[in-house]
């Protein structure tokens, strides 16, 4: 009896079916231009943890389209960043957000 060969996959897709047309499937910016996410400063998650924490907090106070209180506004989008970066950030950047996450926390008055 002849062996058969499976085709293994990850079961990930990498492009989206459009009929015939590839095209890469980009949610994250679909959900950067469509979603009641508050406006961020540019450049704002290479700057020192601190840094990153007060643009936070104050993107988030400033925002009127957020649906929740400014932590979790802040929060949710710092951890979207961290998510959608996945193994593309170094370890090195994993350390510095995780920080701004306690330096976050920090200024509302929120303990772990």
């Amino acid at each position: 009896m002849a062996a058969r060969r499976v085709k293994k996959t990850t079961g990930k897709r990498t492009k989206a079916r459009t009929g015939g047309r590839k095209t890469t499937r980009r949610w994250s910016k679909k959900v950067n231009e469509t979603s009641d996410a508050m406006t961020l400063d540019k450049g704002v998650f290479k700057k020192s943890p601190h840094a990153i924490a007060l643009s936070l907090k104050r993107s988030a106070e400033r925002s009127r389209r957020r649906k929740s209180t400014p932590f979790r506004s802040a929060m949710s989008m710092l951890t979207f960043y961290v998510n959608r970066g996945g193994k593309n950030l170094s370890a090195a950047q994993k350390k510095k957000l995780n920080q701004a996450k306690d330096e976050l926390r920090a200024l509302y008055g929120k303990t772990g």
